[in-house]
């Protein structure tokens, strides 16, 4: 060594933050992965929330939707059938007011209705 070991030196200290480690995969059955998919291809769904209420990344939930509407088996709802067979819609309204939409007739309700009345009330009106 050619220096004198007694002299005085500098050292720099360096701190970091440790990673985050990634989330380890949940095992999902067929069935709770198609509930969630349902949920996340309902029309006006955002497909990131629901992803978090079920504790995975939203680009997982994405993955999954893109594969089933690429193999045909699912479709979205907002699309319509090929066929004339028509669908009956709910959206979630902060409301006391229910809006249900059967066929192109929409029923306005209060939220507080006795549902033996709705069930007949739609029944009618698919009659109709």
């Amino acid at each position: 060594m050619s220096g004198d070991m007694n002299q005085a030196r500098t050292f720099e200290i360096l701190t970091a933050e440790p990673v985050r480690k990634r989330r380890k995969p949940k095992f999902r059955s067929d069935e709770e992965k198609a509930l969630i998919l349902a949920e996340a291809l309902a029309p006006g769904a955002n497909v990131s929330a629901v992803a978090r209420a079920h504790g995975m990344d939203p680009s997982q939930l994405f993955g999954w939707r893109r594969t089933a509407l690429a193999s045909g088996t699912v479709r979205r709802l907002d699309k319509g059938p090929a066929d004339e067979t028509t669908f009956t819609r709910f959206e979630a309204v902060r409301t006391d007011l229910v809006e249900i939409w059967v066929g192109d007739t929409a029923l306005r309700v209060s939220a507080a209705i006795d549902p033996a009345l709705l069930v007949g009330i739609v029944k009618a009106v698919r009659r109709g």
